[in-house]
């Protein structure tokens, strides 16, 4: 019995060193250069937009105050409600004001009175030059505080100062106002300023498309993701660059028929750029080390070797390559990571326009 024992684990080991074998064999007969995809660059005319975060602003917006203290009266405007210049908005109650101004209409008829009967004593030599003079004096200042009170007056009612969109009020009827103190904002939406800021070196590339005579057309979109119906144009560009972000801002106008934008709103500039002559690689046909992107280069003796590339500019899914690359080069698509520098593989080979369309790439 033990040595029929000894023998089963005889058996046993040798099985298992038969199968370790035969798997070693396996792998070793599958070793060989890895069969992966190949594509080339595509030169095509095209375009690609670039994007930048926008806030959008009222060409006329401000805030409302009341010029006078005293009780909010009246309130003839709802919020949200779009008002016509001079239309009466707020009314301060004027009892005081009104009782001011009439005490200040007397005076200047007395005043007159007076400077009439002084006048009139003057040309016959009764008073002297000095007392005419004091009492026109006395005339013409009366009339001044009447035109004081006239304005405080005035102040009590808060009138539009343009065409615009009544904001949230700060205030009820019934309140008692302070001089100063805010009761809501206007906004003139029908044109609307929109502003983004935008990278020196890509604000170098927009001033060299930009001449004299020709403008910078920019599209918005929209928090809904929906492209706003108007055309921007871009009308100013700051003075200065902002040292800490190395950005400058930028403004362009949209008109807005129908008040959709409003102020302080929120969406995207969309600028569109062509490209002539275009060199287009896969995104995924590229990876990164240490911040730079490289290809993997096919050769005659299909090798593969690792070369560095600098990107124009970037679309969905897509490079467009400044330098690093011809056009007739053969890179590798798929398996990247697979492969180190100077491995020889096996491929299949893919026309750049057979692979795009699985891109979703939109390349004219």
């Amino acid at each position: 019995m033990p040595g029929s024992t000894h023998n089963r684990w005889v058996l046993l080991f040798g099985f298992l060193t038969v199968v370790l074998l035969a798997g070693c064999s396996a792998e070793g007969h599958h070793k060989g250069p890895l069969r992966l995809l190949a594509t080339r660059p595509l030169k095509v005319d095209t375009a690609f937009v670039r994007e930048y975060v926008a806030q959008v602003h009222s060409i006329n917006h401000i805030e409302l105050r009341a010029l006078e203290r005293g009780y909010l009266d009246q309130i003839f405007v709802d919020e949200g409600q779009l008002v016509p210049k001079g239309q009466l908005m707020f009314q301060i109650k004027p009892t005081i004001y009104q009782a001011e101004y009439q005490k200040a209409i007397a005076e200047v008829n007395y005043a007159e009175i007076e400077y009439q009967n002084t006048r009139a004593l003057a040309d016959s030599h009764i008073v002297s030059a000095t007392e005419l003079a004091l009492a026109k004096a006395k005339f013409e200042k009366a009339k001044a505080e009447l035109a004081l009170k006239q304005a405080h007056l005035d102040f009590t009612e808060i009138r539009a100062p343009f065409d615009g969109i009544m904001g949230k009020f700060r205030v009820r009827l019934g309140s008692l106002l302070d001089e100063g103190e805010l009761l809501t904002t206007l906004s003139d939406n029908s044109r609307m300023w929109v502003y983004f800021n935008v990278p020196e070196a890509e604000y170098l590339n927009y001033m060299n498309r930009m001449g004299k005579d020709t403008t910078l057309k920019v599209q918005l979109r929209l928090a809904n993701n929906e492209i706003f119906d108007q055309i921007g144009i871009v009308e100013t560009i700051e003075a200065d660059f902002n040292n800490e972000t190395g950005n400058i801002a930028f403004r362009a106008a949209f008109s807005n028929p129908k008040r959709i934008l409003r102020h302080g709103e929120t969406g995207n500039i969309l600028i569109q750029t062509s490209i002539r002559d275009a060199l287009i690689i896969p995104q995924k046909a590229t990876f990164e080390i240490l911040n730079k992107k490289y290809v993997y280069v096919i050769d005659a003796k299909k090798r593969v070797h690792a070369r560095q590339i600098t990107i124009r500019a970037e679309m969905p899914n897509l490079y467009v390559v400044a330098s690093g690359l011809n056009p007739d080069e053969r890179i590798l698509l798929e398996g990247l990571r697979k492969v180190r520098d100077n491995d020889l593989i096996e491929y299949s080979y893919k026309e750049p326009r057979q692979v795009l369309p699985s891109l979703k790439a939109y390349a004219e």
